[in-house]
Order: structure tokens, then C-alpha cells, then sequence
């Protein structure tokens, strides 16, 4: 019998890095740091200190240890918000495109 995360299409890779969320909002405009935490080829669990709404759009910029390596840079949807210990979020985001 196939369990939650033998139903995934894409493997997840457990991360600990700085990412930085634009959200995609001409009113808002503003930029959010958080820690992605796991990252998979369709999407990122990222921690952040303020809740942001379902279907929020954002931008997603996550640097590369590796100068040969260029940055993660995607548009993605905010799938999931939920709060964590404290004055933590976690996101579930959904990538729409690739930068």
C-alpha cells in the first residue's frame, strides 16, 4: 500500500538556506526573508516570521554556494500556510514558472 510520500512525483532534498520571497503585488512590493527547508523539482517548504495567504503569488530567490551553479529564481504559488512554533510560518509553495 503506497503511503503520503510514496505518492509524490518529485523527490524532496532537505535544505537549511537563506531565500528571499518578492511578492508579486504592484501595492505590496515588499520582500520577505525565510529558510527554504526542503526543495523538490515542482516546489519549496519555506519558513517565514508572517503568515501569507493562499494563492498569494511571489517571486522566489534562493543563492547557489556555487558561482558556477546561478540562483534558483521562480515565480511560485503559495499553496499552504501554516504556523509553526510561535511567531513561525511554514509555506508550501507550488512552482508555476522558472525564471
Amino acid at each position: 500500500m503506497l503511503n503520503q510520500s510514496d505518492k509524490r512525483h518529485f523527490y524532496r532534498m532537505m535544505v537549511n538556506a537563506d531565500v528571499q520571497l518578492l511578492i508579486n503585488d504592484p501595492e505590496a512590493g515588499r520582500t520577505i526573508d525565510g529558510i527554504c527547508r526542503d526543495l523538490s523539482a515542482s516546489g519549496m517548504s519555506v519558513d517565514i516570521n508572517e503568515p501569507l495567504e493562499m494563492g498569494t503569488i511571489i517571486r522566489v530567490r534562493l543563492e547557489s554556494a556555487n558561482n558556477s551553479i546561478p540562483p534558483l529564481d521562480a515565480t511560485a504559488k503559495v499553496m499552504r500556510c501554516g504556523q509553526e512554533s510561535g511567531d513561525g510560518y511554514q509555506l508550501g509553495l507550488a512552482f508555476i514558472d522558472m525564471n
